[in-house]
Order: structure tokens, then sequence, then C-alpha cells
């Protein structure tokens, strides 16, 4: 049952809600601004129960509908699912809970419409956390799209606790990332989908470990595409000035210097726990 009732009517000028467990989401969030500046977002990092790639299917669809009931209350006319694990788990579940007061997009369709169309008959390796990989959602969809395409998987526990605590171009990732990505399961791929929104955060010595031999595929950008592919779609274009806002279920000095990183600015994050 719904936390409370409304309908929302969309209106251009209503913002985008945009959540993760944590800064991963922030890729995408940046993403969307670049790519459509007038939009509002209001970014929901749920810090509390961060990561969400070790929890059950059923703690995250309770962790996403809390989330979307901040952002329905907030009025959002669109709800980017920010997060692999939540788009595996919850993103059916959401799509039924809000109906008609929001479209959802998640974060892993439009990275397998892309990977259909650009990667037929190709092998393709794939990292992500345990939820993501386990849930074989990626090659599902794909055999969906009926595309013969090899899709070789990893999971990678380890990445998003080490962005997560600001831990990367530094010694101790460079060795974690090239222990992942020696495993045999990777041998020959022509591409890699960074299956996780916090793994854009290490791209750079992803490719430095492939000597840029091969395409380093992260869903960021792709969402942002599809987003304003929706909104242009349905005359849901915002036109006036944007202003953003950040909450989080639980305050953390990183996730702060985060989004100061992303948005090159203050911001005043706004604490909203899902249960009081």
């Amino acid at each position: 049952m719904r936390l409370f009732l409304r309908s929302v009517k969309k209106q251009p000028t209503a913002p985008i809600g945009v959540f993760d467990s944590g800064i991963g989401g922030l890729t995408v969030a940046h993403a969307i601004q670049q790519e459509l500046p007038n939009e509002s977002l209001i970014y929901f990092g749920d810090t509390a129960h961060l990561p969400y790639g070790d929890k059950s299917e059923a703690a995250i669809q309770a962790f996403s509908i809390k989330i979307a009931d901040v952002l329905l209350k907030q009025g959002c006319k669109v709800i980017v699912i920010a997060c692999n694990s939540a788009s595996s788990a919850a993103y059916e579940l959401l799509k039924e809970y809000v109906r008609h007061d929001a479209h959802i997009i998640n974060v892993i369709d439009p990275m397998v419409d892309y990977i259909a169309e650009h990667y037929p008959g190709k092998t393709v390796g794939l990292i992500g956390t345990k939820r993501t990989v386990q849930s074989g959602v990626y090659a599902r969809k794909l055999q969906e799209a009926d595309r013969t395409i090899n899709l070789k998987t990893l999971a990678t526990p380890l990445l998003a606790p080490m962005i997560e605590e600001g831990f990367f171009n530094n010694q101790i990732s460079h060795e974690i990332i090239a222990q992942y990505l020696a495993d045999p399961t990777l041998t020959d791929i022509e591409a890699l989908v960074l299956a996780c929104t916090h793994y854009p955060l290490i791209k750079p010595e992803i490719n430095q470990y492939y000597q840029n031999k091969i395409a380093i595929l992260d869903s960021a950008a792709i969402v942002a595409q599809a987003l304003h592919q929706y909104l242009a779609a349905h005359r849901l274009l915002n036109t006036t000035a944007a202003s953003h806002q950040f909450f989080v279920s639980d305050y953390t000095e990183a996730f702060e210097a985060a989004t100061k990183l992303f948005f090159k600015s203050q911001v005043e994050l706004r604490h909203h726990p899902l249960w009081n």
C-alpha cells in the first residue's frame, strides 16, 4: 500500500528524479545535466543501505518503493533508477507501483538496446555487482532482442564499496581492478559493459588496463539520451532554468564530496531517512 495517495499532473517544469544506493548514480545525474541542462534534478542517495549489490531482491524492492514515494511527493515527472541492482530487482514493481504518476527509466534497457544495435555477433564482457550478474538480466534481455551476442559476465563485488570509500585512481584500486579484469571469464572480449553506475569513476583505470584497445561501455550517457528522447516525444522538455536538490538517507562526507565534484558547486544535502 502507498504511503500516500496522490495524482501528479505531468508538466515540462516538473523535475527528474534519480536514485541510487550512493554516489554511483551521480554519474547518471551528471550525464543528464550535460544532455538536458534545463531539467531540474532531484537526486536520492540511499547511503544508509549501500551497496545494493549484496542485498536481497525483497530488500531492494522495499528501498525502491520508499524512495519512489519521496520522489513522487516532490512531483517528479520521470524517475530514473540509476542503479543496475535496483533496475534488475525493482523496475517492474516500480512501473506498476507508480502507474500514471511518473514514467520509470532503468539503466539496463537503454544499454541492452545499444549493445544489440552495435555488437551483434560479437563477444562482449560485463562486470557488475553480484545481484546484477546473478540475475542474468542482461543475457535474458539480449536473447529477447534476438541478437547472437556472446555475453561473458563477471561479478566484481569489491569495486562499488571501494569507489564509495574514495579508493580509485591509486595503487589499491589498480591492483583490485587488474585482479578482476585478468579473470579468464573475460578473455577475448571486444567490449566491456560497466554494469554498475559506480564504475564510470574507474573507467580511466579500466581503459589503462586494456590499453584503450577495447570499447568500455557505461550507461550514463546512453540513459541520458534515452531520457531526452522520451521527454521530447511526450512534449515534456523543460525550457526554464534548472535547479537541483539532493537527498540522502544517511549523511556521508564521501557523498557530499562526490556531489560537489560532479556539479562543480556547493550543494546542500537534505537528510531524509527512509524509516523513522
